[in-house]
């Protein structure tokens, strides 16, 4: 596979370079290392440093490479940075998308879009929730995430560009950042490092859906490989509130004020992937956790 890696430097971005690499197959990077690292790449692996609403430097990287796949994994996903700048979480999660559908479209390649599920969906009537819920972002990050599948939609339609999207659940592993946006496993693995108190917003029996990042590269893989189109939600489809996660770490607490516009239960029903790409999450939070805490940067 000839595949281009929009975010190939972020955390789930080089999980998935490092699964195409110890396959063999030819990969380029591309992004502009804002919140990415070089050193997350393997030796070898070509990196353009551009940002990826810049359309002219994403076409030139599709098309030098000649790629047949892009995996589109270069985003905003500060979701407080949303609300304080939506034009900037604009630009770059619907532009940057716009960008590519336009560089695979001139180069007849493949559109893995990395999407997200909580934030789309917002507080659903259902849970575990469907593809077929309403959406009810909360915050300009879901609204932008949203829009960028709906480009997607529209190019399926329009050039019959083959895309698919893949709406996350909370992901977690190693090379996430317990710093600044970083998921709340990240945060509390390093709690657990370094002996601290676990700040709990609210009463902690908020809910999310936590998959592995190594099960969300598979999804990947097999979105790239089959003809599969449209949203498909990527979550174990089990609900662990935020105490219970504490609890597992054996962590201390300490409660602060619910955030506003927090969403109280975030849980995917992922069977459509299972019918749609024969995916199906392999590692419990349990191990999941265990892999995480023993990753070394």
């Amino acid at each position: 596979m000839r595949a281009l890696v929009t975010g190939g430097a972020g955390f789930i971005g080089s999980n998935l370079v490092d699964a195409l690499h110890e396959r063999g197959d030819d990969i380029v990077v591309l992004d502009d290392l804002t919140t990415g690292r070089r050193e997350n790449l393997a030796a070898g692996v070509a990196l353009v440093e551009a940002d990826v609403a810049e359309p002219d430097a994403v076409a030139a990287a599709v098309s030098e490479h000649a790629a047949e796949v892009v995996f589109h994994l270069a985003a905003q996903i500060d979701v407080r940075r949303s609300v304080a700048d939506p034009a900037f979480d604009a630009r770059v999660n619907v532009g940057g998308t716009i960008a590519v559908l336009e560089a695979a479209r001139a180069n007849g390649a493949r559109v893995v879009l990395s999407s997200t599920g909580g934030a789309i969906y917002g507080d659903a009537d259902v849970v575990p929730t469907p593809e077929g819920a309403p959406r009810r972002p909360m915050a300009p990050y879901g609204q932008g995430k949203a829009a960028a599948e709906d480009y997607c939609a529209l190019y399926a339609r329009l050039h019959d560009l083959p895309v698919v999207a893949l709406r996350y659940a909370n992901v977690y592993g190693p090379r996430q950042d317990p710093l600044g946006e970083g998921g709340v496993i990240a945060i509390y693995c390093e709690c657990a490092r370094r002996g601290r108190r676990a700040t709990v917003f609210g009463d902690g029996t908020q809910t999310r859906d936590f998959v592995y990042v190594g099960d969300v590269v598979v999804a990947n893989l097999l979105a790239a490989t089959t003809d599969a189109r449209g949203a498909l939600n990527v979550g174990r489809g089990e609900e662990t509130t935020v105490l219970e996660l504490a609890q597992l770490l054996e962590l201390e607490v300490e409660h602060a004020p619910e955030r506003a516009g927090e969403v109280r239960r975030s849980c995917l029903d992922s069977a459509l992937a299972a019918g749609e790409l024969g995916w199906r999450p392999r590692v419990d939070l349990a191990e999941g956790i265990r892999r995480t805490l023993a990753w070394k940067p």
